[in-house]
């Protein structure tokens, strides 16, 4: 039979032995580095003593080919992987496979020339510098990159950028930055004004002005003006007028490795849930023994099941070239209203633990909350899944190409 829900003996290995590292290497270290007060400096040392280890063990860029110093996972053996790397917050980053360098890093391995490969992809796998990508404007509604606002003109030299950036994240520290620009605001298509430039981050022009403080704090998530931004026209990544396309080849894969990571933060909070209901006792019995708290352990449990299926299956449809704009449209919303909601219920568990720092679950809880609406709000993704349900329907008369096209 065709269907399998089991991973290849050496994907399993590799699975388990990056819990492995995760568990018992990784969480331990950066406990430490929260005992020594969590600030940047502690977090840094952290990062410097386990990013070596990490390479050197061999889970070093999961997500890219070997030629460039990747483990050479498929999609589905990512999302094992990745799952088990984000149940821990820096745990991606640690392997190299964080957002959003990570999809900047598929970015230039599909669109760039190689020139821009050398310069700019070879530093990114190795470690040695990162990056950013600027797409999203205060001042138009980040879901329709086609009124995009920040503009690039061709003065005969050189492409001038100027316009203003928000939510960039990585931005501080970054060597580059994956720039969408309009450049030509009259092309008959809207989806062919844009364009994507890249932009080392000490050129002229390149203003950082503020990280954006979010309910969860500062996070590198930055203002940018670009003020006369001067850039050659080898700085452009793909074609001119191929900026949209590139966005959404790049953003399509990025917001499954997105849940990819949200399934081992809401496996974790599960688990965390869990634990807590069977040790602590009220009213005559534990916790665990309530209707009411069984009922949360049985919907976390169904809706997370539904998202690992999800993610596996629209894994499964990229790694064997299959269309997956609905799949993948359908587990971002999906995870990402899970990880949200089974977080909050182990918070509510926990009670005023839980409502404190002395577990994770406060800083989940926050963090939770941008996965609604990054890579696409909620309500976007239910208007597209709502238009390739009629789109699937009116070409055959049947739904089945708009819930996955499974064989039942």
């Amino acid at each position: 039979m065709a269907i399998d829900f089991s991973f290849e003996p050496e994907v399993e290995a590799v699975r388990l032995k990056v819990r492995d590292f995760i568990q018992n290497t990784v969480a331990p270290r950066m406990a430490e580095a929260d005992a020594a007060g969590g600030g940047r400096g502690e977090m840094i040392e952290a990062i410097k003593d386990l990013r070596p280890k990490a390479y050197e063990q061999g889970y070093w860029l999961p997500h890219m080919p070997e030629e460039w110093g990747g483990m050479g996972l498929g999609p589905t053996a990512l999302a094992a992987v990745s799952a088990e790397a984000g149940k821990v917050s820096i745990g991606p980053y640690i392997l190299n496979c964080q957002a959003p360098d990570e999809g900047n890093m598929h970015t230039l391995l599909h669109f760039g020339t190689e020139a821009q490969k050398e310069k700019y992809l070879r530093p990114l796998c190795e470690g040695k510098s990162r990056s950013c990508f600027s797409m999203t404007e205060p001042e138009v509604a980040g879901s329709d990159p086609t009124l995009i606002q920040t503009k690039a003109e061709f003065d005969g030299d050189n492409w001038v950028i100027n316009g203003k950036k928000w939510f960039t994240s990585g931005a501080r520290g970054a060597k580059f930055a994956i720039v969408i620009a309009c450049t030509d605001p009259d092309a008959e298509i809207p989806q062919a004004r844009n364009t994507a430039f890249i932009v080392d981050t000490d050129t002229q022009g390149f203003n950082l002005v503020r990280d954006v403080e979010t309910m969860a704090g500062g996070h590198n998530h930055w203002e940018i003006d670009y003020v006369d931004v001067k850039v050659p026209d080898s700085a452009i990544l793909g074609e001119r007028g191929g900026g949209h396309k590139l966005g959404q080849v790049r953003l399509g894969p990025a917001r499954l490795a997105h849940c990819m990571r949200w399934i081992g933060q809401i496996e974790m909070a599960l688990e965390l849930l869990v634990e807590r209901a069977q040790q602590r006792f009220a009213h005559g019995s534990y916790l665990s023994e309530k209707q009411g708290i069984q009922w949360m352990m049985a919907d976390s449990a169904r809706e997370l099941y539904a998202a690992k299926l999800m993610v596996l299956h629209s894994a499964f449809k990229i790694e064997h070239g299959l269309e997956f704009k609905q799949e993948v449209s359908m587990a971002k919303h999906h995870v990402a209203n899970t990880l949200w909601k089974v977080v909050d219920r182990a918070v509510q568990v926990h009670g005023a633990l839980g409502y404190s720092t002395d577990t994770p679950l406060a800083g989940m809880l926050q963090q939770a909350r941008w996965s609604r609406f990054a890579d696409g709000a909620d309500e976007v993704h239910q208007m597209r899944t709502a238009e390739l349900l009629m789109k699937a329907y009116n070409e055959d008369g049947s739904i089945n190409a708009g819930i996955g096209g499974l064989p039942i």
